[in-house]
């Protein structure tokens, strides 16, 4: 018998689904029991309250003498019938915890909120195969809402604790607000980054032409910076600090356009002039290799690919030029009615771009076994509503091409040049003068006039602004990026050159840079 009788508790204790009937009293039953005797000692001294108070109204009043024995009931009946009865009634009531309510720990499960048959269920049932159609799943899911009463893939095997409830209507806390404004989700930590808003150098550039239609300045791959101012061209090392004066042309002409030639063919300079030649100058000896004509108007535009230097003039026509050869004219292009203002070859070099400021937006392809385009565009592009100057290639994406409008268009438009179908239109505002790739981040700079004569920073491609860089005091005019995609240098209307270290690369994070070998040069023995 003892033995069966130890088995007996035992298997009490260990049993978990029936309440424990040994044990000291749990603290809930404790604070309701003492509550419930303070109440019922409350009410039993208001219950004494009340009888000697009215034996003293009765003793008071049997002095007294009345005619009739109702009048004397009356009086007496009302008086302690309102002011003791009142506490008493409310009192327990009100202050009597209620033992389902408490928050419970949230680290034990609640017994009363656990559905223990489900959770058995639950934790012995076998996933359904995942082969089944959809069909037959709905079928099975509406079956066992239908069974259960309710979706027993969203119940908890374990119910830890009840449900806050709900604030009163109009409450508002204010520590939340306090706390959500201070605090930076580490998604916005992470893609942020310091932009300076000030220039990190500011370079006078007098008598600068205030032509929209010209290109004066260039970054080449050897550091050095090209700029034109008026008759004149000059060369500033970026390392240095070193200026230079490479020529000067005659009073009546001008510069009209820069382009430096492709990295590892050289330290050759093109420069265009307003009476429609074209110089090529070496200028590691500052000295001027041949003068290459052919054109009717200004060249406002020049873009080089490999030996092949592409030109644009306000005539319209496009000259691709063999500088290694004496007759340098290969093909003159005609895809343009007004003066081309935009040249700008892929880096795949498989496209050229040409905008003109006749509105229109001329793709090229490449003629393959060379390195000139066809005669006739494969796509001409008449989207924009006024000249086309602003055109730059994506790094990564080689076919992707963002194109900006003159004053009356304002807008930056990308293209796929595969399909020549229009990607994205973004409306900027002012009028769109330049546009750069970054080569670290996927972002985009673009240059603009009036009203606001600032620098813009796009995300890529959600096109949402990252910042605007202000400082000039009339329209950027050109923008050129250093060798190595950290600073940007624009020139503006306003005579200065500033240069902004907008996409600095963290040292952190900084991969080592390769070194690449200089490959001998096709122009230094044939340039002619």
């Amino acid at each position: 018998m003892a033995g069966y009788s130890f088995m007996n508790d035992l298997s009490n204790v260990v049993r978990m689904d029936e309440p424990i009937t040994r044990g000291p009293m749990p603290r809930w039953q404790k604070k309701c029991m003492d509550s419930s005797s303070a109440s019922v000692n409350m009410s039993l001294n208001a219950s004494r309250n009340k009888m000697n108070a009215s034996l003293n109204v009765s003793s008071g009043q049997s002095k007294t003498p009345s005619k009739g024995g109702s009048s004397r009931s009356k009086t007496p009946s009302r008086t302690p019938s309102k002011t003791p009865t009142k506490s008493p009634r409310s009192n327990p009531s009100s202050k009597s915890p209620t033992p389902g309510k408490s928050g419970g720990d949230r680290f034990i499960p609640n017994r009363s909120a656990t559905d223990f048959d489900l959770g058995s269920f639950k934790l012995k049932q076998r996933p359904s195969g995942e082969g089944g159609s959809p069909t037959q799943a709905e079928k099975e899911r509406v079956m066992s809402e239908n069974l259960h009463g309710r979706d027993i893939n969203n119940q908890r095997i374990l119910s830890y604790q009840n449900k806050a409830p709900l604030p009163p209507e109009g409450y508002q806390n204010h520590l939340k607000a306090v706390y959500t404004q201070s605090k930076t989700p580490a998604s916005v930590k992470g893609s942020t980054r310091y932009i300076p808003q000030a220039p990190d150098r500011i370079l006078d550039a007098p008598e600068i032409c205030d032509d929209y239609y010209l290109n004066l300045i260039d970054w080449g791959h050897n550091n050095i910076l090209a700029v034109a101012l008026g008759t004149s061209v000059y060369l500033w090392n970026a390392a240095t600090g070193n200026i230079d004066q490479l020529l000067e042309l005659e009073s009546n002409d001008y510069v009209s356009s820069l382009s430096w030639i492709q990295a590892g063919e050289g330290e050759h300079l093109a420069v265009g002039t307003s009476l429609g030649t074209i110089q090529l100058w070496d200028t590691q000896a500052m000295k001027r290799e041949r003068i290459m004509t052919g054109h009717g108007g200004r060249v406002g535009s020049l873009s080089w690919n490999s030996y092949i230097l592409s030109s644009g003039s306000r005539t319209g026509q496009i000259i691709h030029s063999d500088v290694r050869m004496r007759e340098h004219n290969v093909l003159t292009l005609s895809g343009h009615t007004q003066e081309v203002c935009g040249l700008k070859w892929s880096p795949d070099g498989r496209y050229l771009a040409s905008g003109g400021n006749d509105n229109l937006l001329n793709i090229w392809p490449l003629d393959p076994g060379t390195m000139h385009t066809r005669a006739q565009p494969l796509h001409s592009l008449s989207a924009h509503q006024a000249a086309v100057k602003a055109v730059a290639w994506c790094p990564w994406q080689p076919h992707v091409l963002a194109s900006g409008g003159g004053t009356a268009d304002r807008c930056i438009r990308f293209w796929n040049c595969n399909t020549g179908t229009l990607l994205n239109t973004v409306d900027t505002k002012s009028q769109v003068c330049a546009i750069l790739w970054s080569a670290h981040y996927k972002e985009l700079i673009s240059g603009h006039g009036y009203a606001n004569n600032q620098l813009i920073i796009w995300k890529y491609p959600s096109m949402a602004k990252v910042t605007e860089l202000t400082g000039h005091s009339s329209r950027v005019l050109h923008m050129a990026m250093s060798p190595d995609g950290t600073t940007v240098i624009s020139a503006g209307a306003d005579e200065t050159l500033r240069l902004w270290k907008c996409f600095a690369v963290d040292p952190a994070k900084k991969k080592s840079a390769k070194e690449v070998k200089a490959e001998p040069s096709l122009l230094k023995t044939r340039i002619r």
